[in-house]
């Protein structure tokens, strides 16, 4: 018999499962000759022995990692790899060698939509397919019946079905993302926590086959598995929206320090129900009040109120059975960290921040394996006049390494922990290793959901996302890769002290790259220019947090790939630098009319509706004259409904109306 599963493993996927050291290590010994010899058993087993006393063996049935060498590497080794490959060259372009049968095909079993026989392409498949019996034989017992215990509570998932861009089935589970690297071979799925024994993979093939029956044609399907009717009773939930509507009434000037406890009761009891989103909104609520009360730099009142409409929106949500699952809207059953098995990271930039007496910089690292972003932080007091720059930053060591290695290397360690809210964590302890070697920009790799080729195919699919205020509060969720067809022009408006620049993709549409001088990073705005004029040769990728903006793309770039990579919050200089191109910024009515609106409903919340001047309904129904006169005709009727909702005594109404107002200039500020 021949081993598709073998042949099937491309040079991705074996690195995938072992390391990309180790597959180039084999590939070149294979090629030099080094081969080993190899037999079969009649049940598929392939043994395989060595000149030099060494034998391994790859068991039918089973992934790689079943496999076993006898020499101390632990793992997978290169004997292991060598035998993959020595196996594809004897066996994958045999003469004459059919195509696998399909073991669905046949009568009584139809192709389910969309994944009829298309020329042979292997990726046409769903992990759906796979029975019980095969989990079991693949994972083990104890792993399915954990796993099914789970399924009794009922859980939430994404499924992202292959195509030909992306082959490789995933599904992105609460507690980590499992991928099915090979085609029909469910021996090759891998999930990316730690130790979970295998009950992952098959929450994932449970959550492909409720994909498969509800949701069959779409390539990303957000699903409910198992568990009994969705339970809108959420008393943990309900406090917390009760302490926001409270604490909007009041306002941040006129709070005393006898809602500390409130805030406390509501972490402790959120955490309790496992409400992980809701969580994370109530600390940073109490993070904005602690900095007012500090005077700190850290409060803003447009966050503040921002926090103070996401607790009842994501209730909302709950109640009124939107199209996302509950799970993912209150991050239900999210664990707060994720120990990573061995992972590997490329360095996707830094975004450097200085406010409340301290400099920040957030390290952005791809995850490929788990189609994901993360971020390591790092926070430093400012204790003189004089902070220091990014560019200073850049050097101060962080896991045996330094923060500008970090935004451009590549990582791999196996002691990384992952929030809930994508925080990355290095684990100390004496057996856990972390290695950075630095990385060149090669970034071609990357897959399809990180990694983009057209602005507008990406803009289209973030206008496809549920609203900001009900989705996963993860760091660094819209930071994207684009690959750079060419720069048309760079322009820089002297009054807003921000950068523009046109690109288009490398297979068509146009984005705009801007950034803004800020004091952290001096030298930004000049090493930004620098590497999109072609300084440092042609750019070919720009990585940044992506949005959309009235004219399409907008990209605020984190590094610029070229010969070298740029990382222009790191970046020295003073920001002393000509640059060329001097441009007016041009009127935006829309955007005005949107911020002047947010911005009075934010000066609301800050003084509480319970204390606001008199004139005060008078100037929200102007702001909504203003608002209707561009268009908006709808926010202006939700901003003139909050004036009309106030008086003497405001109360649930108002807080009501308030909260209706700035969804729907949340939202229309984000669709544009």
């Amino acid at each position: 018999m021949t081993r598709d599963d073998l042949i099937a493993l491309t040079p991705d996927v074996l690195a995938a499962l072992s390391n990309r050291g180790l597959v180039k290590r084999a590939t070149k010994e294979v090629d030099a000759g080094e081969r080993p010899l190899l037999a079969e058993d009649a049940d598929g087993a392939v043994r395989a022995a060595y000149p030099d006393g060494v034998t391994a063996t790859l068991p039918a049935g089973a992934g790689l990692a079943a496999g076993s060498c006898t020499c101390p590497a632990p793992g997978v080794c290169r004997h292991l790899l060598a035998v993959v490959l020595t196996y594809q060259r004897t066996h994958g372009e045999a003469p004459g060698r059919e195509a696998a049968p399909d073991r669905n095909a046949g009568p009584g079993h139809d192709a389910p939509p969309g994944r009829e026989d298309a020329g042979g392409e292997p990726w046409r498949w769903s992990p759906g397919d796979v029975t019980d019996e095969e989990l079991a034989a693949a994972i083990g017992a104890p792993a399915l019946t954990a796993a099914r215990r789970r399924l009794r509570r009922g859980y939430a998932a994404v499924v992202h079905r292959p195509d030909a861009a992306d082959q490789v089935a995933r599904v992105e589970l609460p507690t980590g993302t499992v991928r099915f690297l090979v085609p029909r071979q469910i021996g090759y799925a891998r999930g990316d926590a730690a130790d979970d024994g295998g009950e992952a993979i098959a929450l994932a093939v449970w959550a492909c086959r409720t994909a498969d029956r509800e949701q069959p044609d779409r390539p990303e399907a957000q699903v409910r598995v198992g568990g009994t009717a969705t339970v809108t009773e959420h008393p943990a939930l309900d406090a917390a929206v009760g302490l926001a509507a409270d604490v909007l009434l009041t306002g941040a000037a006129h709070l005393g320090s006898g809602v500390d406890g409130r805030l406390a009761a509501a972490r402790r009891d959120l955490d309790a129900a496992g409400l992980r989103w809701p969580l994370l909104a109530v600390e940073d609520l109490a993070g904005q009040l602690e900095a007012y009360a500090a005077r700190g730099a850290r409060y803003r009142p447009e966050t503040f109120a921002d926090l103070l409409a996401e607790l009842p929106a994501r209730r909302r949500a709950v109640v009124n059975a939107g199209a996302t699952p509950v799970e993912r809207v209150l991050g239900t059953h999210e664990p707060a960290e994720t120990p990573l098995r061995r992972v590997r990271l490329t360095g996707l930039g830094a975004r450097v921040r200085e406010s409340g007496g301290e400099v920040g910089v957030d390290v952005v690292l791809a995850h490929p394996a788990a189609v994901s972003v993360l971020v390591l932080r790092r926070a430093y007091p400012v204790t003189d006049d004089d902070p220091p720059t990014g560019h200073e930053l850049a050097g101060r060591r962080v896991t045996g390494t330094t923060l500008g290695a970090l935004a451009t290397g590549n990582v791999v360690s196996e002691s990384a922990v992952r929030s809930a809210a994508h925080r990355l964590r290095i684990a100390a302890g004496r057996l856990a290793r972390t290695t950075v070697t630095p990385g060149a920009g090669e970034w071609s790799g990357l897959p399809p959901g990180l990694l983009a080729r057209d602005p507008d195919v990406l803009a289209a699919e973030l206008a496809g996302r549920p609203p900001r205020l009900l989705r996963p509060r993860t760091a660094a969720e819209s930071v994207r890769v684009l690959a750079l067809g060419e720069v048309r022009a760079i322009g820089y408006a002297a009054g807003e002290q921000r950068l523009h620049a046109t690109v288009t993709g490398a297979d068509g549409g146009t984005a705009t790259v801007t950034a803004t001088h800020h004091a952290a990073a001096p030298g930004a705005l000049d090493a930004l220019a620098a590497a999109l004029d072609g300084a440092h040769g042609p750019p070919r990728y720009v990585s940044g947090t992506v949005r959309r903006g009235a004219d399409g793309l907008v990209v605020e770039p984190l590094a610029v790939v070229a010969d070298a990579v740029v990382v222009p919050d790191l970046a020295p200089g003073v920001g002393d630098g000509r640059l060329a191109g001097a441009i007016d910024a041009r009127p935006d009515p829309v955007a005005a009319a949107l911020g002047a609106a947010s911005a009075l409903l934010a000066q609301a919340a800050h003084t509480g509706l319970r204390h606001l001047p008199a004139g005060f309904p008078e100037r929200l129904r102007a702001t909504a004259a203003g608002l209707a006169a561009v268009g908006l005709d709808r926010c202006g009727a939700t901003v003139a409904g909050l004036a009309g909702a106030l008086g003497a005594d405001p109360g649930e109404p108002a807080v009501r109306a308030w909260v209706d107002a700035w969804i729907r200039l949340s939202v229309t500020a984000e669709s544009r």
